[in-house]
């Protein structure tokens, strides 16, 4: 072949392997792409939430613990069977005009069963099983305020990507608008009504625009990646979001979100349980100076003859059962100290929870704000667009008479893109403000 043919093809080569190159590349990207709802983002994080697994474990845990408690007030028994061999070398014996002659070896076979029940312990059995319930109820606890957690994790990266993709859309809706004002001062550069720098103004207009969404989609990039992960979705996949169409919720009073956080968030249950299990180690504690009575039975197998199978007069089988009742009285002295230490932590324990309620009630009333707030900056930025819009509008107007500046007509336009961008994040912001409310009120999950 010429060389000129053999360029040819190489460079007809090249474009094919360009071209299935790229299909190779975005095909797998399109099919990775992703359009999710909230209520479906909740239930995915949640099904794929290590920590919720984590929590679930520590649930099985305290489950066995308590198991374990009531397996203490079972009997215990035990039993043994051991054979012994003795070599007497020395098996003559004189005592005086008499002697003792002893076998040079001997067998001995000996077999033990017992038995034991503690009938009585000063409640120390039901205290650990009381206390051990009441702990797995603190974990799963735990759980509930783990998934809370959790969910609100994802509802906020939710709308944080949210907040992202509507400012997007905006800059894109903006880019087209100055395009189409950069045509028209060009057209008007063209005709001598306008100077280069008002070309120029809308073109410098255009770039900062252009910044404003590299930005965005360094931060979607961010947001997208970490949401895959909370997820358990792959990495890869470019999740997208449907329009948010917030109902109107009007903010009841604040004495009813403060109610409703005393009554339904987990950790004052969970102090009220602590305070019982308090209780009950105080009780526990004060248990050691009472007696205990218990009762046991034993059997036993003494064989003598070489064959360790039962036969008539080579072995014996005493059985003895009894009860047992003992006290140390020692600790009527030494446990005093004890119950004081359980008291402190019991008292512990009250302080705690007086903390958590004025923590409680600070987190209820900052989110309470907080969503009036963000409630107050939607009426007051529709307002603002609605002025942004009317002014956009006249200069755009006095901009064909020749009547305003470029300067005059790209500032209406960059307030009215602002504007739109601002009331597109508070509406979002609103949303998640309600959402945090709910958590502080302990119905984030109800």
């Amino acid at each position: 072949m010429k060389p000129l043919k053999i360029n040819k093809a190489l460079k007809a080569a090249g474009s094919i392997a360009i071209l299935l190159m790229a299909l190779l590349i975005t095909s797998p990207a399109a099919a990775q792409e992703r359009t999710i709802t909230l209520d479906e983002a909740i239930r995915l994080g949640l099904e794929n939430s290590k920590v919720l697994k984590l929590s679930q474990s520590r649930i099985d845990q305290a489950v066995s613990q308590y198991q374990q408690a009531k397996d203490r007030s079972l009997p215990t028994g035990s039993a043994s069977f051991g054979y012994n061999r003795a070599q007497i070398p020395a098996h003559k014996l004189n005592l005086g005009e008499e002697t003792l002659t002893l076998p040079t070896s001997a067998n001995a076979y000996l077999g033990t069963l017992s038995l034991n029940q503690v009938i009585w312990a000063g409640n120390k059995l039901r205290y650990a099983r009381e206390s051990t319930n009441l702990l797995t109820e603190v974990a799963r606890l735990d759980a509930v305020n783990d998934r809370d957690q959790i969910t609100y994790s994802i509802i906020n990266a939710y709308y944080n990507l949210y907040k992202v993709l509507q400012s997007k859309k905006i800059v894109e809706q903006n880019l087209a608008t100055i395009d189409a004002q950069i045509k028209q001062s060009q057209r008007f550069f063209d005709q001598g009504i306008v100077t280069k720098n008002d070309v120029l103004r809308f073109q410098l207009q255009r770039s900062n625009i252009e910044l404003n969404g590299i930005d965005l989609e360094n931060n979607r990039r961010i947001i997208n990646y970490n949401m895959n992960i909370l997820l358990g979705l792959p990495e890869g996949t470019q999740l997208n979001i449907e329009q948010i169409t917030e109902a109107e919720r009007s903010a009841m009073p604040l004495s009813a979100y403060l109610d409703s956080a005393m009554s339904n968030r987990p950790e004052f249950k969970q102090m009220d349980l602590r305070t019982q299990v308090a209780d009950i180690d105080i009780k526990n504690i004060k248990a050691n100076t009472r007696p205990t009575l218990s009762a046991s039975g034993s059997a036993y197998y003494v064989g003598v003859s070489a064959n360790p199978l039962p036969k008539s007069g080579n072995f014996i089988t005493p059985i003895s059962i009894g009860l047992t009742l003992g006290w140390d009285f020692g600790s009527l002295w030494t446990n005093k100290n004890k119950v004081t230490e359980a008291k402190l932590r019991r008292e512990e324990v009250i302080i705690n929870r007086g903390i958590t309620t004025d923590n409680v009630k600070n987190e209820v009333n900052q989110s309470y704000q907080n969503y009036k707030t963000a409630l107050e900056k939607i009426a007051l930025l529709q307002t603002s667009i609605n002025q942004a819009t009317e002014n956009n509008r006249i200069l755009e107007n006095k901009y064909r008479s020749n009547i305003s500046t470029a300067t005059d007509r790209a500032d209406a336009q960059t307030l009215l893109y602002q504007a739109e961008i601002n009331l597109e994040l508070a509406k979002a912001d609103a949303g998640l403000a309600y959402y945090t409310l709910l958590k502080s009120t302990g119905k984030l999950n109800k």
